[in-house]
């Protein structure tokens, strides 16, 4: 009876409750040594703790957490764009990984299965933040393996020690395997981190990647290359502080974080946010909220990837979309053109003079066509509408030594004039425009949305060239268009009343 009591205290407390106990020292002693031998066990069965039936933290209530580890039996790549806090680390990819790891899965899960050992990476930033956070959450302190998700039991030998200026890091250890609670061999881990190059992640195929925080681009290449021919697993769990980077782009192609778990590109994307944490309570939420800076808030509550300064245009999307309307025929139109070979693009302005309102009416975006292709879909729009192009299309074209301005206006027929280009003055009148509610985008006009998203400048304050015709079609229709456009000629706004008894009406007209 004493000792299933004492078992529910701390060592230290039971140190002082058998001091005042009728007990010899050898007693008191064996009771102490039981007590701790519990604890140390319960040390290095934290992965058992997780995802109980019943409880406030029950699995029920972890719903992004499940479907994430489901996500596994039908993709090989998988993020998890997470806040801070939700136990991107230890809970989501933590956790499968001692799964994989072990073979000890619990009976609900619901994703893909080893049933043998496996080879496996786990990687983050640097030695120091590898050590600090996936080695401690995995096996624990190099003097104390087992104190992590994986249950100490199941490590086999010591595990090896990382050479190099960061002292207490393991490189490699090795996992007891168990498929069906019959033990069939080791698996092996091995930390890396990306400071360590490209390079370092070439070699051996590997059964499971977990990227813990956001990996550059050629890293994560090599990393998928490394699981590609065994059907290995990517797992990616990471805030998504740099915001639309090329590692992020390569998940969503649009810039945009599904509002359901889905696929995206051909890979699982789901985004968890606070409100997907049954462990954080309001107040913490409240008190983590009032500590981020603003800027940072989408990023670290929700998991949607955080533009900050980098964006060109940091405006809100509900402050620039309008739904689509007729557009009086007194009103001067144009569009903007931007040309090449990979993409050409198309945005049509129109103007309201009378409350100084400018507005994207259509966009136009094709790649890899013929210019009588794009001419077409032009003309389409209206004939009669003049517009503006990039001055550097009068560069000779590479098809028969003709200029592409004059491919598209000697020989396919479009009133085009040769916009300003200075990029700067126009991002900034475009900026200007934008946030002062002076230009407005028809809502119909997605694909103009999209490369906004995207829209940003690298660390040093270049423009990041990915996708971004439209907006250069933005800029030129903004510094250009109004000085060359033009309202609905008369016979095309009132086709059937031009020419009433044969007789030509010039005292109408539609401007």
């Amino acid at each position: 009876m004493l000792l299933s009591q004492l078992k529910t205290y701390p060592p230290a407390v039971v140190q002082q409750i058998l001091a005042k106990l009728a007990l010899n020292e050898a007693e008191r002693d064996d009771l102490l040594d039981l007590v701790k031998a519990r604890d140390y066990k319960a040390s290095r069965r934290k992965f058992e703790d997780y995802y109980p039936d019943t409880g406030p933290l029950r699995r029920e209530l972890y719903v992004k957490h499940i479907a994430f580890f489901e996500a596994g039996q039908f993709y090989r790549e998988r993020l998890c764009l997470a806040a801070n806090r939700i136990g991107k680390t230890e809970g989501i990819g933590g956790y499968e990984l001692t799964c994989h790891l072990t073979g000890k899965y619990p009976e609900w899960w619901p994703g893909k299965k080893f049933t043998r050992p496996i080879k496996a990476w786990a990687a983050g930033d640097t030695s120091q933040t590898v050590r600090d956070i996936l080695q401690a959450k995995l096996v624990g302190p190099i003097d104390t393996p087992g104190t992590g998700l994986i249950p100490g039991e199941l490590i086999f030998g010591k595990p090896r020690r990382k050479a190099g200026s960061v002292p207490d890091c393991i490189e490699t250890v090795r996992v007891r395997h168990h498929t069906n609670g019959i033990y069939d061999g080791c698996s092996l881990l091995t930390f890396k981190s990306y400071d360590q190059g490209r390079v370092a992640f070439q070699g051996t195929e590997q059964d499971v990647i977990l990227l813990d925080e956001e990996p550059p681009l050629p890293v994560y290449t090599e990393c998928t290359i490394r699981t590609m021919t065994v059907n290995g697993l990517v797992l990616c769990t990471f805030t998504p502080l740099e915001g639309l980077s090329e590692t992020v782009l390569t998940f969503l192609p649009d810039g945009k974080v599904p509002e359901k778990p889905g696929e995206k590109n051909g890979k699982f994307v789901i985004g968890a946010t606070w409100d997907d944490a049954p462990h954080l309570t309001e107040e913490q939420k409240t008190e983590l909220w009032k500590s981020i800076p603003p800027y940072q808030r989408d990023a670290r509550s929700k998991g949607i990837p955080q533009l900050g300064s980098g964006a060109i245009y940091p405006i809100p999307e509900d402050q620039i979309w309008v739904p689509d309307f007729e557009i009086p025929v007194h009103w001067p139109r144009c569009f903007s053109l931007d040309v090449g070979w990979n993409w050409t693009a198309a945005s049509w302005f129109a103007f309201d003079r009378d409350n100084d309102l400018g507005y994207i009416t259509s966009v136009y975006k094709r790649g890899e066509a013929e210019p009588s292709v794009h001419a077409d879909a032009i003309k389409a729009r209206g004939k009669w509408i003049p517009g503006v192009i990039d001055p550097s299309s009068k560069a000779a074209s590479v098809i028969d030594g003709r200029n592409l301005l004059d491919i598209y206006t000697y020989s396919l027929g479009l009133d085009l004039t040769k916009a300003e280009n200075s990029v700067e003055a126009g991002i900034y009148a475009t900026w200007l425009a934008l946030s002062l509610g002076k230009l407005k985008v028809f809502k119909s006009c997605t694909l103009w949305f999209e490369e906004f998203r995207l829209y940003r400048r690298d660390e040093k304050g270049k423009i990041v060239k990915i996708n971004d015709h439209l907006m250069d079609t933005t800029r030129y229709g903004e510094m250009s268009g109004l000085q060359v456009a033009i309202p609905m000629p008369f016979e095309d706004a009132y086709p059937d009343e031009r020419y009433q008894d044969d007789k030509p009406r010039d005292d109408m007209c539609g401007y």
